[in-house]
């Protein structure tokens, strides 16, 4: 079997309400959907959903970088070779792992649908039957957040991802006013996206933490900074987790010398798919680093990738992959159970494309052949 075209969709994905983090505000999340045909017949679709801030990679960049250099290097080559696949992205292209995991997951996908079986069946088999779904909070003022945590809780959420990362003293007021709204009973896991940029404001801020029941704190510091969270994990019992710091093999290495976290979150678009987010996942089992697979807001492609890794692996043992429930229209179908995703036994990513939707959130789009 080879790989006989590949078209690129460089689409908008309208959400609900903006999605605000301490680095940006999205109005609406730019992906770039990758379809690749077979010489069988087989389709394949992937997702590569850029984040400058974390890999350096742009939108408009991504979809050139498919169009005049991944894809054609890979045209030709068999889908199921996905060792060699990545040894040829590699040898092309140094980094850019979100334009690469958009091939890695379209030719999982094929892969699944030659052999009739879904992906996380390739990667080790299925171990977890479903995982409860974080919702996230977007920074807001403190008391719309604790509104909008009351509001999921009436819904069936119980646990919250708390997105902060501004003035420490406010960050800390909204921590607070979503857990006297909510009680003690439900998970609250703070993500700072860098926002406090060092160990010592990080500390600081951890001071004013220390009875508010947080069952993890992401990324704190500044991405590069792993001595930094080495440092501060010394001084603290509040777990840590470290997400824009992690995007390969090199950090992941460098975390575990150092003892710089108690959890990491892989991310398929950080690390370059599928084949490398399970690299990973073993990499962190080995010295029983508990592992979180997340995403940058991704389509039901994206993030149907994200859940078969997560099913497979035991050392997985949470997810932050709400994408599709963000989105007012998705090119998928992924199905969500709130609170819960159970994943079906369909072949390869499991989701069907609707393609009228493609369609109408397409902003450009180019073939390879």
């Amino acid at each position: 079997m080879k790989i006989k075209a590949i078209d690129l969709y460089a689409i908008h994905l309208p959400l609900h309400v903006p999605f605000v983090i301490s680095y940006h505000s999205y109005q609406y999340m730019p992906s770039v959907i990758v379809k690749i045909e077979t010489d069988e017949g087989i389709v394949g679709y992937g997702e590569s959903v850029a984040d400058e801030h974390v890999t350096g990679e742009t939108w408009e960049g991504i979809f050139h970088t498919l169009k005049n250099t991944l894809g054609p290097a890979v045209i030709g080559q068999n889908p199921m070779e996905m060792e060699k696949l990545h040894e040829i992205m590699n040898r092309t292209i140094y980094g850019a792992p979100t334009a690469k995991a958009a091939i890695d997951i379209a030719c999982f996908d094929i892969m699944g649908k030659k052999l009739g079986q879904p992906v996380y069946q390739l990667i080790g088999g299925r171990y977890h039957d479903k995982f409860p779904i974080t919702h996230v909070l977007s920074i807001a003022e403190p008391e719309q957040m604790a509104e909008e945590a009351a509001a999921m809780m009436a819904k069936g959420y119980d646990s919250f991802k708390m997105k902060v990362g501004t003035d420490i003293k406010k960050d800390v007021k909204r921590i607070e006013a979503v857990r006297k709204r909510i009680g003690n009973n439900p998970a609250i896991r703070v993500d700072v996206n860098q926002g406090w940029k060092n160990s010592a404001a990080t500390l600081t801020a951890i001071r004013s933490l220390r009875d508010l029941e947080i069952d993890w704190l992401e990324q704190p510091v500044l991405a590069d900074d792993i001595d930094g969270m080495a440092f501060i994990r010394s001084k603290t019992d509040i777990p840590l987790m470290i997400d824009e710091g992690l995007k390969g093999i090199r950090e992941m290495r460098e975390i575990i010398q150092k003892n710089a976290a108690d959890k990491v979150n892989i991310k398929l678009m950080k690390c370059g798919g599928i084949y490398p987010a399970v690299k990973l996942a073993h990499q962190a089992e080995m010295v029983g680093i508990e592992c979180q697979v997340g995403s940058m807001v991704e389509s039901s492609v994206g993030s149907a990738a994200g859940f078969h890794v997560a099913f497979s692996k035991k050392i997985i043992t949470s997810v932050e992959l709400t994408g599709p429930l963000k989105f007012s229209k998705d090119v998928g179908n992924l199905h969500y159970d709130v609170p819960f995703i159970q994943l079906t036994e369909q072949p390869g990513l499991g989701i069907d494309i609707n393609d009228e939707h493609l369609q109408e959130m397409t902003v450009f789009q180019d073939a390879i052949r």
